[in-house]
């Protein structure tokens, strides 16, 4: 028979699925698939804080499963921080030379 407690240990371990599939996307640079598995792993977790608290004895399990989850969050943003930088570089190009043509087609309008 299923715990309450036993419950929540099996959603930690959901999350930390979640967040090594996570992994592998940032790895493989599947972003589009990053983003979906990060809309599920925020649903999880805010399903997690409708749960009842674990006893003593799983704390050391739902330890080592926390573990998990914030290395392979470390490991995505750290993964993932370049993709965000050439983005950025890529919107401030597009951005200047947005404002590049708009000045120029400002000047060069028939009045």
């Amino acid at each position: 028979m299923s715990t309450p407690q036993d419950s929540l240990l099996q959603h930690y371990q959901a999350i930390a699925d979640i967040s090594s599939r996570m992994r592998t996307m940032a790895e493989t640079q599947q972003w589009d698939r990053l983003v979906s598995l990060g809309s599920e792993y925020h649903l999880a977790v805010e399903r997690l804080k409708q749960l009842d608290p674990l006893d003593d004895d799983q704390r050391t399990a739902r330890l080592e499963l926390l573990t998990r989850i914030l290395d392979d969050d470390a490991q995505i943003r750290q993964l993932v921080a370049p993709e965000l930088d050439r983005l950025s570089h890529l919107l401030g190009t597009i951005k200047r030379q947005r404002t590049v043509l708009q000045a120029y087609y400002s000047t060069v309008r028939p009045q």
